[in-house]
């Protein structure tokens, strides 16, 4: 094959992984094609679909991965499902190189007895209920007056905060209606958030944490009798400015008179207690937690002291784990593409030529959504070396795309003709932006930025310019 023309390159899923991922490709010296696939309708991934909606400055990522994609030397190839519409064998066809980024939207499991029962739910579903994710169902069971939430991250307080908060003080923001209504039903009073260590060990974000203490007729409830620190929990404060913040919040509030919080409802947090068994007879009845105590080097261990908690629902906050997809080799335990450095590798350790991985998919579900353009970074360096030859190899033997171009029908104008032989109509940034106006014109009355469109196929119809009556 000649190497002329320019590398085409497929980056599967439009998150902010792979769109920092297509910026950073895009600007090395490499003559580059580049599409963005994306199984959704809609890109931008997690900042579109996995953070809350009372979250705006968040979700200002979305600028900047709008501009990446408005610049028209990226395209997006929307509601084009890896597995689905298209294999890897398809797409060695019209690319020389794939990068899949498609992130990690499951939630970890929780080996605890009676998780299963009917009331308890995982973070990531009740997630994508309230960000209006498409292929979940529209409804969610809001029935209980007391919550329990698992985990010590800020997944868990953004749950425990959304669960709480009053929905007339989220009509502001993008929430959808069917959320909206749904919240609204909701005869929350009491939100219980359990961390399994103690305060200087908690992974909440200290802006997240004093934001949970503004929300209107919401107390916060902390006990001080959870309150403990080891040699390794003051070594944490000092080592890191963040948790000093989060533990001088936490610490306030135990200060907080009891007699003058008259809140409606009241967001409890719990530390030292480590979640033991979901209790109940055909549905969630309470929650068993085991007191547990610092170690001197940060870890827990039991003690032998219970306690049940009466609640109606229990929502484990633990973490995301990633999904495996077809024809790309995944380690189990990790969650992850099995890789070294973005590199995918098989189980002899041998690098799958032209297939690379970046963001949480490559590296697990940790950091913050702008760690990603350091795994972007890393990847598209030793995508960079296979491609030209030049670097120090890394630490796999590697396939060495050497400069050519393997891909047998290299137009761009082929993957969209294969695609419309398997009636998949491939919505384009141009066809994105007729959503993304209409949704902006539906909140434009209200004050609002945007209101979301929920229905796959309504957002589809207006992405091709077809306006639900």
């Amino acid at each position: 094959m000649t190497s002329t023309r320019p590398l085409r390159v497929a980056i599967v899923g439009a998150g902010p992984a792979g769109i920092y991922a297509a910026d950073i490709l895009s600007k090395t010296d490499l003559d580059v094609s580049i599409d963005l696939l994306e199984r959704l309708p809609a890109p931008f991934g997690l900042v579109r679909y996995g953070v809350a909606p009372d979250h705006p400055r968040i979700k200002q990522i979305i600028v900047a991965l709008h501009k990446v994609l408005s610049r028209g030397d990226v395209r997006l190839l929307a509601n084009v499902d890896y597995g689905v519409d298209v294999k890897l064998e398809d797409l060695r066809q019209f690319y020389d190189a794939v990068i899949f980024s498609t992130g990690a939207i499951k939630d970890a499991a929780l080996a605890v007895p009676g998780i299963d029962l009917p009331g308890s739910y995982g973070a990531a579903d009740f997630v994508s209920w309230y960000d209006g994710h498409p292929d979940v169902p529209r409804e969610w069971p809001l029935e209980a007056k007391e919550i329990a939430v698992l985990g010590a991250g800020n997944v868990a307080l953004d749950v425990a905060r959304i669960l709480a908060k009053h929905p007339e003080d989220l009509l502001p923001t993008e929430i959808p209606a069917n959320v909206y209504e749904g919240l609204k039903a909701s005869p929350v009073t009491d939100v219980h958030v359990f961390a399994r260590r103690g305060p200087a060990q908690v992974k909440f974000s200290p802006l997240e944490l004093r934001e949970l203490g503004h929300v209107p007729d919401v107390d916060i409830v902390v006990y001080p009798e959870d309150f403990d620190f080891d040699e390794g929990s003051m070594a944490a404060i000092e080592a890191s400015n963040q948790t000093k913040q989060v533990v001088k919040t936490l610490t306030d509030w135990t200060l907080v008179d009891p007699s003058t919080q008259t809140a409606s409802r009241r967001i409890h947090l719990h530390f030292l207690h480590r979640p033991d068994a979901v209790l109940g007879d055909g549905k969630v009845e309470a929650l068993r937690t085991e007191r547990t105590a610092l170690q001197g080097d940060g870890t827990v261990k039991g003690t032998g002291e219970f306690h049940e908690w009466p609640v109606q629902a229990v929502y484990r906050a633990v973490g995301y784990f990633g999904s495996p997809l077809p024809e790309i080799p995944f380690d189990e335990a990790k969650g992850v593409i099995a890789n070294r450095g973005g590199r995918v590798v098989d189980i002899d350790g041998q690098h799958l030529e032209g297939v690379y991985t970046t963001g949480w998919i490559k590296r697990g579900p940790v950091g913050l959504i702008g760690h990603t353009k350091s795994d972007a970074s890393e990847t598209i360096r030793h995508l960079v070396e296979d491609v030209t030859g030049v670097g120090d190899g890394g630490d796999v033997s590697t396939g060495d795309l050497g400069g050519g171009r393997t891909a047998a029908h290299a137009d761009p104008q082929a993957v969209l003709d294969f695609l419309a032989e398997r009636g998949v109509e491939a919505v384009q940034w141009a066809d994105f932006e007729l959503l993304d106006a209409h949704e902006r014109s539906l909140g434009e009355p209200h004050g609002r930025e945007r209101v979301k469109v929920v229905p796959r196929e309504e957002m589809l119809q207006i992405a091709r310019g077809r306006l639900p009556r």
